[in-house]
């Protein structure tokens, strides 16, 4: 298994540019299966997640072309066939395949989606979205099949602010005959982006980054070429790496007004930063305040940043309190932390508290998803020596060349493929 090898105790300084964000590729690939024309995709993530998408696709009968990351999709024929169950089950997002395809093949089987080990995921946002525009639910219990009959636009509440059930909705609602209102929808900037890539083929789609989304359905999509909208998570992550180091580095690429939680907490924390149209400037900080720390859905703090969040925590003064509302085991790389020299305490599978400053030392620690491992590179930035991080499998689902990344804004990173 390949490592992170990391000796800590620098502050990072320079520019690094972020990706375009996993989040709104990989709905927006499973998207270019409702048009029958060519559609090329910019700013595409090269990463483990994006390549597993696309092995999904062309088991489909999709013809994808993938380089500088660049992706070109025609899916003028597609066909019922067995999906790769390995490439499904590595990754929750397969389960956004389902939309596009009660389109285009009407009858849809595939096993359970997998993904990080974040506990149980329900699909039953997904299941009621279905059936309320027109699906039939064959079964959702030994894994999804789902067959389309007419479908028509309604009024859909959804039983929860569901990322994946909102876009899969979206996905099913674009062609379906008449106005669909999606409530309670969720608004997160890969949603958004979704709906203005679906937008630039044809779609109607109003309400836009709000919980109440209005689609009026359309006979077909056009082709097209989009750009990926940047990684507000890999910028979050930089930002907070920069911070923990007390470093000076410009992230350029993004929206800043996707990341209003994570900047209302430097605030609290004590953290100099500049906001600019395209970009943060985070500047150096000499100490930092203990905060609460509370997860919840867009557009308050996001659970993929509460990992490495809590990392800077350990290095504020006094006691700091963390609420993970969203998901059971979330809190496990804690225990990765504590080794570390960190000073915390598991409340419950949901609560934390963190007392600083702590002095992190490096040591042999392993990632639990694709969040905590960003949360253990940060970590290992800090900690004094060297720090070997194994499970970068999960690191390589969610950001591209991460390492490659840090080492030119100055960490002393390294990559070994065992």
């Amino acid at each position: 298994m390949a490592q992170f090898i990391v000796s800590g105790g620098k502050k990072l300084k320079g520019t690094v540019t972020v990706s375009g964000s996993k989040n709104a590729a990989l709905p927006i690939i499973c998207a270019c299966l409702l048009s029958k024309q060519k559609i090329t995709l910019t700013n595409v993530p090269d990463i483990a997640d994006i390549h597993a998408m696309i092995k999904i696709i062309q088991g489909l009968g999709a013809k994808a072309n993938f380089a500088n990351n660049k992706l070109e999709i025609t899916a003028s024929k597609l066909k019922k066939s067995s999906l790769p169950e390995e490439a499904i089950c590595k990754m929750r997002a397969s389960i956004l395949i389902l939309g596009p395809m009660v389109h285009r093949i009407k009858d849809v089987k595939m096993p359970f989606p997998g993904g990080c080990v974040l506990g149980k995921r329900s699909v039953h946002a997904h299941t009621h979205a279905f059936r309320e525009l027109g699906c039939k639910i064959v079964d959702a219990t030994k894994g999804l099949h789902i067959k389309a009959g007419k479908l028509k636009g309604k009024k859909l509440t959804l039983p929860e602010q569901s990322v994946t059930a909102t876009e899969n909705a979206i996905m099913v609602a674009v062609l379906a005959e008449g106005d669909t209102e999606i409530r309670l929808a969720a608004a997160e900037p890969h949603v958004q982006d979704l709906c203005f890539f679906l937008r630039k083929l044809g779609a109607k789609i109003t309400g836009i980054s709000t919980s109440n989304i209005k689609i009026t359905g359309v006979k077909s999509l056009k082709g097209g070429s989009y750009k990926i909208t940047g990684d507000y998570l890999e910028a979050g992550t930089f930002a907070i790496a920069a911070a923990a180091t007390k470093g000076e580095v410009l992230i350029k690429g993004i929206n800043p007004d996707h990341l209003d939680a994570l900047w209302q907490k430097f605030s609290e924390l004590g953290v100099n930063y500049e906001l600019h149209k395209n970009s943060v400037q985070i500047k150096a900080s000499k100490s930092f305040k203990p905060v609460k720390l509370r997860t919840a859905i867009y557009p308050s703090f996001p659970t993929d940043l509460q990992a490495p969040f809590t990392v800077l925590l350990t290095q504020a003064k006094g006691i700091s309190k963390v609420f993970e509302t969203l998901f059971e085991g979330r809190l496990n790389y804690l225990f990765e932390l504590e080794m570390m020299g960190a000073q915390v305490e598991l409340l419950n599978p949901h609560q934390a508290i963190v007392i600083g400053p702590s002095k992190l030392r490096g040591m042999p620690i392993s990632s639990y998803d694709i969040r905590a491992g960003a949360a253990m590179v940060i970590a290992a930035l800090v900690a004094e020596g060297e720090t070997e991080i194994s499970n970068i499998n999960y690191i390589d689902r969610g950001y591209e060349n991460l390492h490659l990344k840090l080492q030119s804004i100055g960490a002393d990173i390294h990559r070994l493929n065992n």
